[in-house]
């Protein structure tokens, strides 16, 4: 929430509200916080199911604004493709919103809304029936394309890649018995691969795989890459210790990776730490967040079913950790679809559900 942003009228700053966002919101509400007038960025939420729930939602919402440091007031925007008539939709949520702003102490600049058929501000006396024709929000800035879900896809499946990713695994499994000294009980005297040892290997430096793997070119991801971070992904303690370093840096791996060894060993595992997977903390590099993402998504696509539950749940947090809730919350459902007591995935979906935001997100 850094950008800030000014408009000549309302036409123009309901045009630039999807430039804060990046995308064009479908049945949403979008909050602007503010200080002295100008933008500090926005916050988008799904339209409450029922007005029975205006109120709640209403409150949430400026709790979230009263977070933002510097914000003394707000503009609201309902998007919906909902027909304006005799009135525009959403005014009931626009006089919640305004309670639960006044009672916090924040200015309401204006509460507006954005319908299939019209626009207007439900503090426009003026307004004509139906709204303003939307045509005018045009004239200031093109309507970009897409949606908040729009970017949550998975990169496309290589069934190639994927067969070699399996092969891959299957591989690095072996290798990892040989490294271990566990002895092979079937007997079979089939070579491993050397790939998948060096692979395997590579697990003595976890935080040096981390770190490095940053540098790895999503696209061109090869099948023992994308296997040894799938099974890195798939094993909750080797997989935190991935999000603490992406969230951090390569000493801060280094530290999870210590806490990790010493917790199994029965000490209490560091607050400074475990705060980092709750959003808690020094606000993250977004570049290593957003290159983290990128590997993760692809290794998801490219790892067969039964191993794709770790990576998509690490990108659901990953998503989450740079407030894009709705990713967040996809990628979660697939986790949990895949494996239906995955713990991280749970934790996503409940930080969503509950509209719970990193601290970071909050701080310009």
């Amino acid at each position: 929430m850094s950008t800030i942003v000014t408009a000549a009228d309302s036409a123009h700053f309901l045009a630039l509200v999807p430039r804060l966002l990046g995308f064009t919101p479908t049945e949403s509400l979008v909050v602007v916080p503010m200080t002295r007038g100008r933008s500090l960025g926005a916050l988008r939420i799904d339209l409450p199911p029922s007005d029975a729930a205006l109120d709640a939602v209403a409150s949430t919402v400026i709790g979230m604004v009263c977070r933002v440091a510097g914000a003394d007031g707000l503009a609201g925007v309902v998007f919906t493709a909902a027909s304006a008539r005799a009135e525009l939709p959403g005014a009931d949520l626009a006089l919640a919103l305004e309670r639960s702003a006044h009672a916090c102490g924040l200015e309401v600049v204006d509460i507006l809304t954005v319908a299939g058929t019209g626009w207007g501000s439900h503090y426009d006396e003026r307004m004509p029936p139906g709204g303003r024709p939307l045509v005018e929000l045009e004239r200031h800035l093109p309507r970009l394309d897409g949606d908040q879900h729009e970017g949550a896809a998975l990169p496309p499946a290589d069934t190639p890649l994927t067969a070699g990713v399996e092969a891959a695994l299957r591989s690095l499994e072996s290798a990892l018995a040989v490294l271990c000294g566990i002895p092979v009980v079937d007997g079979s005297s089939e070579r491993i691969d050397p790939a998948a040892l060096e692979a395997g290997c590579a697990l003595d430096d976890l935080p040096g795989l981390y770190e490095g793997c940053l540098g790895w070119d999503p696209a061109n991801l090869d099948p023992m890459r994308t296997a040894i971070l799938a099974w890195c992904l798939a094993r909750p303690s080797l997989r935190d210790v991935g999000l603490v370093q992406w969230a951090t840096d390569r000493p801060g791996g280094d530290s999870a990776l210590e806490a990790q060894r010493r917790w199994e060993d029965g000490e209490d595992y560091p607050a400074d730490l475990a705060s980092v997977m709750w959003g808690e903390g020094e606000r993250p590099d977004p570049r290593r967040l957003e290159a983290a993402l990128a590997l993760v998504r692809r290794v998801a696509s490219s790892t067969p079913e039964s191993h794709r539950a770790g990576s998509l749940a690490t990108a659901a947090w990953l998503a989450w950790s740079l407030g894009r809730s709705t990713h967040a919350d996809r990628y979660a459902e697939a986790a949990l679809q895949i494996e239906p007591e995955h713990g991280l995935a749970e934790i996503v979906r409940s930080f969503v559900a509950h509209a719970h935001l990193p601290e970071w997100a909050f701080r310009r």
